[in-house]
């Protein structure tokens, strides 16, 4: 049966699953087979009233495909439809009814701001559905921190919203997407996850949205959120000890839901400059020469810039650029320091989470320094 499995995998491709005929040559990864068809299980019972779900997928690893059971470098990511990663794990409709959606097929290392509006407007009209009481979202490891936090801060809902992945292909021998995506459905269907903001279920932990952070290239064992922990455990159909986020997020995030005339034009330009031995600051003359309205800086230790660097980056604060203090390091915490009049901390945000807050901040609030201070507090 495993062997059949790996046939159809290396058989199939994004243009020719999700009974789509054909995919012309022109259309993007992002808008590629944006349709949802019902996932028919022959295993699942009869019942009034199940948990309806919605699995969108955005490609990733958890969709890869190689060309031998043991690769687990080198293959495409992306490459399976998101209808054939549900139809290998059957046991999902004991839990639910599940509906698939392909958004996009991408190798997350190439997530772009397109494809996070358009995944955050397919989320928001299915979380808007009566008749659907969760989503699950399929998404590259690479840059899922990123995505998950841009949607935390932009869907507006109770109903809970679950980001799953893997780290080996789906042709891998002891591939971890199967059950990842188990887990995550089985988080999705919980009344516990209602209202705790945008989860991630990976490894049989939950974690949150904000706090969350890639620590390893390699181990299955890849995701961490440092001191502040994981908010609950997922395993054997058990959803345990999922506690609340501490900050703000969807249901009550001012960013959300995402506004109508936000395209990809629109959003805020944000630019990350890194302070390390030996910079100068071109990074920022650079950054100032674009027009960009807001940098955040990758400082050593708790937040620490290089003179170097620390000159023209008060020049461009001076001239009105939102300067926001953060981190080289995972798991940081920037409690801001002298330079608080000119910089705003990052506080426990990563260098990368605070630059999604800051390009949706400058987004609402354009060359308003003091709502980008306040969101810093909030979110």
């Amino acid at each position: 049966m495993q062997a059949e499995f790996f046939k159809q995998v290396r058989a199939s491709s994004v243009c020719s699953t999700i009974r789509e005929k054909r995919c012309g040559p022109k259309r993007s990864a992002t808008m590629r087979a944006m349709r949802t068809d019902t996932v028919p299980f022959s295993d699942a019972p009869t019942a009034s009233r199940r948990p309806r779900i919605v699995v969108v997928g955005t490609g990733g690893t958890i969709a890869g495909a190689a060309g031998d059971a043991a690769q687990t470098t080198g293959y495409a990511a992306g490459a399976l439809p998101i209808q054939q990663l549900l139809a290998a794990v059957p046991m999902l409709g004991r839990l639910a009814e599940v509906e698939a959606e392909q958004v996009a097929a991408l190798d997350s290392k190439d997530m772009d701001h397109t494809t996070w509006l358009a995944l955050a407007r397919r989320v928001q009209h299915h979380v808007d559905r009566a008749d659907v009481d969760g989503i699950v979202v399929t998404h590259g490891t690479d840059t899922l921190e990123e995505t998950a936090y841009w949607l935390n801060l932009t869907i507006a809902t109770r109903k809970p919203v679950v980001f799953t992945a893997a780290m080996r292909p789906a042709t891998a021998l002891s591939a971890d997407g199967p059950l990842n995506l188990l887990d995550a459905v089985t988080v999705a269907v919980s009344p516990s996850a209602s209202g705790k903001g945008v989860l991630i279920a990976f490894g049989h932990r939950i974690f949150g949205a904000r706090d969350i952070a890639k620590t390893s290239s390699y181990a299955v064992d890849a995701f961490s959120s440092g001191e502040r922990g994981v908010l609950g455990w997922v395993q054997d159909g058990r959803v345990d000890a999922l506690r609340d986020a501490e900050k703000r997020h969807t249901v009550n995030s001012a960013y959300a839901p995402l506004r109508a005339d936000w395209d990809a034009s629109a959003l805020a330009r944000v630019e990350i400059v890194s302070s390390y031995a030996g910079v100068t600051g071109l990074q920022v003359e650079a950054a100032i020469a674009a027009g960009v309205p807001g940098i955040v800086v990758a400082g050593t230790g708790g937040g620490s810039i290089h003179q170097a660097l620390l000159r023209p980056l008060l020049k461009a604060a001076e001239a009105g650029v939102v300067i926001v203090q953060s981190s080289r390091i995972s798991h940081p915490r920037v409690t801001g320091d002298a330079l608080d009049a000119h910089f705003i901390p990052s506080g426990t945000l990563s260098v990368w989470k605070a630059r999604v807050l800051l390009t949706v901040a400058l987004t609402a609030h354009p060359a308003d320094p003091q709502a980008c201070r306040d969101a810093f507090a909030h979110y």
